[in-house]
């Protein structure tokens, strides 16, 4: 339970219609208790912290003016939304969240009533509140309908066409850009530059307030009038102004810039606002980390700090001395070997340039390397462009944003077969971020794709291979999938060899004595630990039979060699990936099994057809009968014919 002396206020809150009862001069102290709580919690249970300080007073100020769950408040980017959940009864669950079993790491209806939607991604907010106001209209329902899209999200194509949709459906949605000039790391690009620069007097927004309340209380406001009036306003304003604003430009009403921390005047102008007809769009100037000194100074490293002390602010790292990298360095430190030999290189990241390590080469060759913003799908676009005019784009995506580029993938790279190599970070399953996160369904979705090369080391030096493959010519659209975090070599800075596309590794070999034949194919670290698991049953006299183990290293082509050795010498077949196994590379072996007049029994161990929640990668593995135990299990059953072992 909290501290009632420390926490007086928000202790008593256990959902939002016990903040409605405070007085509107209290909210300034709920922002500091908020605020107070967060950083005490994330200092222990590592989280996103910097979004959600920045958005306390958005988040009080909503739940304060509407009447919460029956209005919708529709989040886009989950990370700015721990205030939200502590007003929203899960205030005494919240040292759980990111947990096995916890609170979900984002908002989630599967969780609470309160959270609307879905948003784990960025930029589906103004959609998906438009689809509710939209619902709320055609069901006669008397519902507010709020969209809050910040950090970054605006730069993110499905906002600007929600926007384009908003201008021409009946609606009163309300949206709010919580404007704090960042994703991650700094927001780019030209809407970036144009929200900074964007400016409307207080004079003015007085005027356009009291002139919006007449009309409404007089019952002046029809449709018909409203854009009338919005087009004449679009007009003087322009005038005076030099300049033509977006929103009001697509018939959104604008209001604002207005500072985004000041929670007693969100409270008013929200009031004003609340029962506006039509779309209308509140721009609010915030500052990422809000109220917290560290924060504030530098929000990328504390968008998600881990563990810190929060009275000095001082960040508990692992000491990096002697352990091997994670594998976003060595992708990064690569990438800058070889550009610095092929001036054809260039990098592209949708937002991510630290997160992906393309920060090394951007700092030492900021004209070849490009954030995009969260465009995850221009990114992919862009580099086609590149590369069909003789660049080798590094593009560089995250597993599970990679999804939103799925079309430009195959019309824009793989259709041409373009030149560039498409690297899948946190692939596989990534812990705490949960299932919005995990890069679980690449391998199964990329796989039917002609002309992709589809590839995944298992160590770091197998990555530094495949990246310097990737940029030889003719080589095509080459994808390489890794995971987040560390491998486990400190000695990877090997040569930079060609790896012949399609080709595998027959890595370790165990017999004891007479017995069924069993070959055991992993794709990508997961091989590490099959690995271990063999050198256990090396030394493991209960059983007979024979295992030999295979890196696979490409999805796709498949080592058809590799396969034909397995298929005339293996009684069982077990197939491991960090991957889902419908679809995976499990099923893609099985396919060529069958095809090719081969009946072994295949065993596919890989995710679930379920979408796996938080928890940390080694929890997660466990789960899924993907931990070293797991796999030693399914070995020793087939070495046994298929027969249990005996407990």
């Amino acid at each position: 339970m909290l501290d009632e002396k420390t926490f007086n206020l928000i202790s008593k809150i256990n959902s939002p219609a016990d903040l409605r009862k405070l007085k509107v001069t209290q909210l300034p102290e709920v922002c500091e208790e908020l605020r107070h709580y967060i950083v005490n919690e994330l200092s222990v249970n590592p989280g996103h912290l910097a979004s959600s300080l920045g958005a306390i007073e958005i988040t009080v100020a909503c739940h304060y003016v509407f009447n919460t769950p029956d209005d919708r408040l529709v989040w886009d980017v989950g990370h700015q939304a721990y205030g939200h959940k502590i007003l929203t009864g899960r205030r005494d669950r919240f040292s759980e969240n990111r947990k096995m079993g916890g609170l979900r790491p984002f908002p989630s209806p599967l969780e609470s009533e309160y959270d609307t939607f879905t948003c784990g991604h960025a930029s589906n907010s103004i959609s998906a509140a438009l689809g509710m106001a939209v619902a709320a209209k055609l069901q006669h329902k008397h519902r507010h309908v709020v969209a809050i899209i910040g950090d970054g999200a605006m730069s993110g194509g499905l906002a600007y066409e929600g926007l384009n949709n908003v201008s021409s459906q009946p609606n009163d949605l309300l949206i709010i850009l919580n404007d704090n000039d960042m994703s991650i790391d700094r927001a780019v690009g030209g809407m970036e530059k144009y929200l900074l620069n964007l400016d409307t007097t207080e004079t003015y927004n007085k005027l356009r307030f009291k002139a919006s309340q007449w009309l409404h209380a007089k019952g002046m406001l029809s449709d018909a009038r409203r854009k009338g009036i919005i087009r004449l306003n679009n007009a003087l304003k322009g005038a005076l102004s030099h300049q033509q604003n977006i929103f009001e430009g697509m018939n959104i009403r604008y209001f604002g810039p207005f500072d985004g921390n000041n929670v007693m005047d969100l409270v008013r102008i929200l009031r004003q606002l609340k029962d506006m007809k039509g779309p209308k769009l509140l721009h609010l100037h915030t500052i990422k980390g809000k109220g917290y000194k560290p924060a504030e100074e530098s929000a990328t490293i504390w968008h998600a700090p881990g563990k810190f002390d929060p009275k000095t602010g001082q960040r508990m790292t692992e000491t990096n001395s002697g352990l091997p990298p994670k594998y976003q360095e060595v992708f990064g430190e690569t990438l800058l070997e070889l550009a610095r030999k092929n001036p054809k290189i260039v990098g592209v990241t949708p937002a991510m340039p630290t997160g992906s390590s393309m920060c090394i080469m951007m700092k030492a060759m900021p004209e070849r390397t490009f954030d995009v913003g969260i465009a995850e799908g221009h990114a992919v676009t862009f580099s086609a462009g590149m590369a069909k005019d003789g660049l080798m784009p590094f593009c560089n995506i995250y597993s599970a944003f990679a999804q939103r580029a799925y079309d430009n993938i195959i019309h824009d790279a793989a259709i041409l077969n373009l030149p560039i190599a498409l690297c899948l970070d946190r692939a596989g399953l990534v812990g705490e971020d949960g299932a919005t996160h995990h890069g679980a369904f690449d391998m199964a979705a990329l796989r039917p794709i002609p002309n992709l090369t589809i590839s995944s080391p298992m160590d770091e030096r197998e990555l530094r291979r495949l990246m310097f493959t990737a940029q030889l010519p003719g080589k095509g659209t080459f994808v390489i999938r890794y995971p987040r975090g560390r491998g486990r070599l400190t000695d990877w800075r090997c040569p930079l060899e060609e790896v012949e596309v399609g080709t595998g590794r027959r890595l370790s070999h165990v017999k004891h004595a007479e017995g069924n034949r069993v070959a055991v194919i992993s794709i990508g670290p997961i091989g590490n630990d099959v690995e271990d698991v063999m050198t256990e049953i090396a030394d493991d006299e209960t059983v007979n039979g024979e295992v030999v183990h295979y890196d696979l290293r490409f999805l796709k082509p498949l080592d058809e060699a590799l396969l034909t050795e397995v298929g005339n010498n293996a009684d069982t077949i077990i197939t491991v990936e960090d991957g889902v196994r419908n679809g995976g590379m499990g099923s893609a072996i099985l396919e060529w099994m069958d095809d090719n007049g081969y009946k072994p029994t295949v065993v596919r161990l890989g995710l679930p057809d379920e979408f796996v929640e938080q928890g940390t990668v080694a929890q997660l593995h466990a789960l899924c009968g993907l931990d070293e135990a797991s796999i030693k299990n399914e070995i020793k059953k087939a070495m046994r014919g298929g027969k249990d072992i005996e407990q």
